[in-house]
């Protein structure tokens, strides 16, 4: 919606409908009453106009009609404004219409609010936007009662389903449309299909009159299946989760192409390193780690420098607390951060893997022979380590292809914009020291980072986020690096080239990366080692996005009769196993009592607190309500909220101090720092949340500030 001066308006309507005898006297009327109070009423807001392309009215037809559908189109294919123009219709034809519009990503809420919804329907219904910053979700229930299109994280949805207060509260019942966005995630225990699990509950059970359901997807995948056969059944899956068939254009493909051309692919392929002694010397110091733990241990590890090691030593270290064994979990942390080293050695600059294990050794605190044994290891090989990573001869040899790959886009095409996707947060920090470390680059290259919103280390707000993208679009920024959270949702301009650097990921996330690349002749570079896995693996999500669609047209070819029978059977037994999980929860749920459980720090092994000090907020955070428990993590001074607090070893994080209804400072604790250990003895501690074995309150605000105020003798 926008903001025009009045006495514009004639001209619209002169613009809009060509003039005749007949018009012409009503463009004077118009103008005459408009000039008359312009004075008083400058402004009048006018209704952005809803069209489609044709393959988008094509694919909206089935909602149109009141069914249940998924809309498949490319990136850039425009499912966003498709499903506004169904919430538009929708809300003309239906009774008391009340529409949901569910995102997975934070960001999405206000992007999908200002360019879309807002736009088109603000000045016909009411839009609100409810994000985790918004103050409205505390009155979740209450604003749904009052809007006619709500957005909202699915989360939100899902905690107001849990929450029987009455002013947060809300049915599935309450909406007649549940638009969500980027639906392929609907499976396992996301929280789309969590929402979506009550919702097939309600319907085999048939209570109530359920809410149309519109999923928008740019690539359902194959759920990692190789075959037709699976891959048809990982679709109908999708489906059935939705309770929805799929629609993709038929008629209007040559259009779709058109407005979503697809980039030229191109493998820049680098020759493997004649020699690597820093990365050879990492992996002596690796060795020297496995013969100080229990040779048994060792028969379990791939080999080095690779993410099938990464995921031995994580649950090695995983063992190492189940035993009670602090020398093999810490040297397994150890060597994971070896194993990085070498993963950003193999994808970076060798400074960098140097830099990230002498800023891990930096903070570590030794407590025992194990820690001491670590920290002299990396002392002893320290100045080593730090000859090698400079000699330039032994550099990466990926970084000059990628700066080759570079060069040639933004050298020859001045307004080019690019994507860098690289795997990890650190990975890009890295690569940003990297551009603007290098002087050829300088000349034509403005960087910037782009990864996920949080509280770590390399994160970023969601105001650095949008501040970022906006940077993007208006040019001052012309290349991010970026981790996978620019592949889908985000509204990024069109890119002239799209680079994989370093990346081993499914046909879901190429599928997107790729879409990116969209403006004309763009490209897709995927800088690679010379007969490495990267290679292998894009040949594989190529095969693979080719299986999609043909799975789709597949199941698309079923008849009415044939889809729905298959549909139900996944269905009922979807419900079945889930109710029999539910079950099983709740007999674990009950186990023991929460002051018989003992929660220990994963790092030190020492006992910190019990299941008693702990609450859950709105069903998903788990707080610790006990204020001595302050005393293990602040050492004094200023504590900074919101901000990651560390262990008393460090290296190993517990977690984040919150504030609750701007008043309440609790620390929300992460699991990864803690152990749950049962009475039993014999039994083996538990790791993570899902998995205590004992029934967590819920947090009660009022009975909280009563104990601590009484505790400050202030309760009178």
């Amino acid at each position: 919606m926008s903001l025009i001066p009045l006495c514009l308006a004639p001209f619209l309507f002169w613009f809009r409908f060509p003039p005749n005898s007949l018009r012409k006297d009503w463009f004077k009327e118009l103008l005459r009453f408009c000039l008359s109070i312009g004075a008083s009423r400058p402004l009048i807001r006018v209704q952005m106009a809803l069209s489609l392309r044709p393959y988008q009215e094509e694919v909206v037809q089935v909602a149109l009609r009141g069914e249940n559908s998924i809309i498949w189109l490319p990136t850039g294919g425009g499912k966003t404004r498709a499903a506004v123009y169904v919430t538009d219709k929708h809300l003309e034809s239906t009774d008391n219409a009340k529409v949901v519009v569910l995102v997975n990503k934070v960001h999405l809420v206000d992007q999908h609010f200002a360019k879309e919804f807002k736009p088109f329907l603000g000045n016909k219904y009411r839009v609100t936007a409810i994000s985790g910053d918004s103050s409205e979700k505390d009155f979740f229930g209450r604003i749904v009662k009052d809007t006619d299109v709500v957005i909202c994280t699915a989360q939100i949805l899902e905690n107001a389903l849990n929450n029987m207060d009455e002013d947060k509260h809300v049915e599935l019942t309450d909406f007649t449309l549940v638009v969500i966005d980027e639906c392929h995630h609907t499976h396992k225990e996301n929280v789309y299909n969590k929402i979506m699990a009550r919702y097939l509950k309600k319907k085999l059970r048939k209570e109530g009159k359920l809410p149309q359901i519109l999923g928008l997807t740019a690539s359902p995948g194959t759920g990692g299946k190789k075959t037709q056969e699976k891959a048809e059944e990982h679709v109908l899956q999708i489906c059935a989760n939705l309770d929805s068939v799929i629609v993709s254009t038929k008629n209007y493909k040559s259009v779709l192409q058109e407005v979503v051309p697809r980039p030229q692919k191109k493998y820049d392929i680098v020759e493997k390193r004649t020699r690597d002694p820093f990365g050879d010397h990492l992996k002596s110091m690796m060795g020297m780690i496995h013969v100080f733990m229990p040779s048994a241990v060792n028969q379990s590890l791939r080999k080095m420098g690779t993410q099938e090691y990464e995921a031995d030593v994580v649950e090695l270290e995983k063992a190492g607390v189940r035993r009670g064994s602090r020398l093999i979990a810490q040297c397994a942390l150890h060597l994971r951060q070896y194993n990085d080293a070498l993963l950003i050695n193999d994808t970076i600059r060798m400074v960098d893997a140097f830099r990230v294990l002498q800023e891990f050794y930096s903070k570590k605190t030794l407590l025992d022979e194990t820690d001491v044994f670590l920290q002299d290891l990396f002392m002893e090989n320290c100045q080593k380590l730090k000859l090698l990573a400079s000699d330039a001869c032994y550099e990466n040899p990926k970084l000059a292809q990628l700066q080759s790959t570079l060069l040639k886009e933004f050298r020859e095409v001045k307004e080019s914009r690019g994507i860098l996707f690289s795997k990890t947060r650190r990975g890009t920090s890295c690569l940003l020291d990297w551009v603007r470390s290098n002087p050829e680059l300088q000349n034509y290259i403005s960087a910037g980072i782009l990864t996920g919103a949080g509280a770590g280390a390399n994160c970023m707000t969601q105001n650095e986020q949008k501040e970022t993208i906006n940077q993007f679009r208006k040019g001052s920024l012309n290349l991010l690096i970026s981790t996978s959270v620019a592949e889908e949702g985000l509204d990024i301009p069109e890119c002239n080239l799209v680079v994989r650097y370093g990346l081993l990921t499914n046909e879901i996330a190429q599928q997107q990366a790729s879409g990116r690349a969209r403006a004309a002749n763009s490209i897709y570079s995927v800088v690679a080692e010379e007969g490495g896995r990267e290679i292998c693996r894009e040949h594989t999500n190529e095969y693979l996005e080719e299986l999609t669609a043909r799975a789709i047209a597949k199941v698309q070819l079923l008849s009415p009769r044939e889809f729905g029978e298959k549909v139900l059977e996944l269905q009922e037994e979807a419900v079945r196993i889930r109710m029999e999980a539910e079950r099983k929860m709740e007999e674990k749920r009950k186990r023991y009592r929460p002051a018989q459980v003992q929660i220990h720090c994963r790092g030190c092994f020492s006992r910190v607190c019990s299941g008693e000090d702990i609450r859950t907020i709105e069903n998903s955070q788990h707080v610790n309500i006990n204020d001595s428990f302050k005393h293990l993590y602040n050492t004094g001074g200023q504590v900074h909220l919101e901000r990651t607090f560390e262990d008393w070893e460090p290296g190993r994080d517990w977690g984040m101090e919150i504030k609750f209804k701007k008043v309440a400072i609790l620390p929300c604790l992460n699991s990864i720092g803690f152990t749950f250990q049962a009475p039993n003895k014999n039994c083996e501690p538990k790791m993570y949340w899902k998995d205590v074995e004992f029934q967590v309150k819920e947090f009660n605000f009022t009975e909280y500030m009563s104990t601590l105020l009484g505790g400050l003798g202030l309760d009178d």
